[in-house]
């Protein structure tokens, strides 16, 4: 474990990680940051706590939206390899 220090929001967050886990705590809390930078520069935002709301909500719809394409592209992976094999059985049952 590594001891570090994110700053998100201006606020300094001590965290204990594994090493492998540093590189991208560190690149995710400077996208939040870019993310409240942009949110604040944008929209009329007075408290921190709605910034940070519109943050959380856009990166789970983001994961969100990652998943759905991923099931979408599995199932048309399923889709193919299924006539593949249809196709295959059909030649060997000659």
């Amino acid at each position: 474990m590594q001891k570090i220090k994110l700053t998100i929001a201006n606020r300094v967050y001590p965290l204990n990680v594994p090493l492998e886990q540093e590189e991208g705590l560190r690149v995710a809390s400077k996208k939040i940051d870019i993310m409240i930078k942009h949110f604040e520069e944008n929209y009329a935002v007075k408290d921190k706590q709605d910034v940070l709301a519109m943050c959380a909500l856009q990166l789970a719809t983001q994961t969100e939206q990652e998943s759905l394409s991923e099931a979408k592209i599995n199932d048309e992976v399923n889709k193919r390899l299924e006539k593949i094999n249809k196709s295959i059985q059909e030649i060997i049952d000659l």
